[in-house]
């Protein structure tokens, strides 16, 4: 969330930056709302004032033994006006909050121009696609043919875009998880914690998530508690900080968490919507990093470092791109998507976003920490994925797949997974 006052500023060249974004910032109408809700701070804190100066009068009248009748009502009358102006400031309050909560993040001016996916600019590739004899199996035909996946059972049991993954899959499933965590912890420097996938409001509102993202949210009512499943372990791992300060000392902070994550992708996606590119529920290792303001792009860089580990580690050929301005997140200010390649889309496709939201999220969240110089401000919060479990499967399988039908299972995995192939039959080896 935004400083309303920052937004105003000419220099922050709030309007130009976000109309980059496809925002229309109304600036007009944020100048009444915060020129209203000012006033209504000026009435409440004048007429405190007042209200002051005449109990000190009714005291002295009372001493010296005077008629306070008269100021006693004026009294009861000026306490009933503050209730009013404190209730108007509420709402006006309440109001502002509400515009300022729908403002995205400003974009950095190195963000390429554009608004999908397509204005990414490359900036590197790393390893070589796999060249194949033929026509390239896809991951639904390897896993299916190699009894990884049932999704016909899954849509018995949930319906569509759902996976039961089984045998040997669950098992790939298992130890990349466990690969991943063990490579940021270990490696990385991260600290590993286990959260709960049901948030409140107040959580999904300090990431971003709400109000504007609550169609593509599931949420639950229970004894009248309301609780949303989480899109992504940022959001409880950002918001195990809210409403605390963070010594300098303590910076930067380095968080990991494996999660399901649930997201109603409202929307048609074509082959998307078959097998384990694009499901309502899947499996995350995310990483996010607190740290200081001056510290968000370097921490930015370290960040992608760590997930692009990931994919070298697996032997996966990806690239990584800068998203244009108009496809960020709502939260962020700049992001890398790496991309890895899919033989059988010939192509590369996300695999995951590595995002700087500078001082956004603790805004929202109200997550501070001190400077060198002791003064108190905002920290910075950082996410990325490191890495999506299924469409980690996805490429090791399409970019793995061998000759004769089997797959490899990279060197790297096989502590966790116990076997370095599948055979054509299904069967480790």
């Amino acid at each position: 969330m935004h400083d309303a006052r920052v937004l105003l500023d000419p220099a922050a060249d709030a309007v130009r930056k976000l109309a980059r974004r496809g925002y229309d910032l109304d600036l007009d109408h944020l100048d009444k709302l915060l020129s209203q809700r000012n006033a209504a701070i000026q009435s409440v804190d004048g007429s405190r004032a007042e209200s002051k100066r005449i109990a000190s009068e009714v005291r002295a009248a009372g001493k010296s033994g005077q008629d306070t009748s008269e100021m006693v009502a004026k009294a009861r009358a000026l306490k009933t006006r503050i209730q009013q102006a404190e209730e108007q400031q509420r709402q006006h309050d309440a109001e502002l909050r509400a515009f300022l909560l729908q403002v995205p993040n400003l974009p950095e001016d190195r963000c390429p121009g554009g608004d999908t996916d397509d204005f990414a600019v490359e900036l590197r590739t790393e390893g070589t696609p796999p060249v194949f004899d033929t026509d390239p199996a896809g991951h639904v035909d390897i896993g299916e043919r190699l009894g990884l996946f049932d999704f016909g059972r899954a849509t018995k049991l949930s319906g569509p875009r759902f996976a039961v993954l089984t045998g040997l899959g669950a098992v790939l499933e298992r130890a990349l998880a466990q690969f991943f965590l063990d490579l940021h912890t270990r490696r990385h420097g991260y600290t590993e914690y286990s959260v709960p996938a049901l948030v409140t409001r107040a959580t999904m509102t300090g990431t971003g998530q709400l109000p504007k993202f609550e169609e593509d949210l599931f949420a639950t009512s229970v004894a009248d508690r309301e609780l949303f499943l989480i899109p992504t372990a940022e959001v409880p791992l950002t918001n195990l900080y809210a409403g605390e300060t963070i010594t300098a000392d303590d910076l930067p902070l380095a968080l990991t968490s494996h999660t399901p994550c649930f997201r109603s992708e409202a929307g048609s996606y074509g082959r998307d919507t078959r097998g384990l590119i694009r499901l309502h529920q899947f499996s995350k290792v995310e990483l996010v990093r607190i740290c200081h303001p001056d510290r968000s792009t370097a921490e930015l860089e370290t960040m992608l470092g760590h997930a692009e580990a990931c994919l070298r580690e697996l032997g996966l050929a990806y690239r990584v791109v800068a998203l244009p301005a108009g496809d960020i997140s709502f939260a962020s200010q700049f992001t890398y998507d790496i991309e890895v390649w899919v033989p059988s889309q010939n192509r590369y496709r996300e695999i995951s976003s590595c995002s700087d939201c500078s001082t956004f999220q603790a805004r929202r969240a109200n997550i501070k920490t001190t400077g060198p110089d002791g003064k108190r401000g905002f920290a910075a919060t950082l996410n990325g994925s490191g890495l999506p479990i299924g469409r980690t499967i996805v490429a090791i399988l399409e970019q793995h797949q061998q000759p004769d039908g089997s797959v490899r299972i990279p060197e790297a995995l096989t502590p966790y997974t116990g076997f370095n192939r599948i055979d054509p039959e299904g069967v480790a080896r």
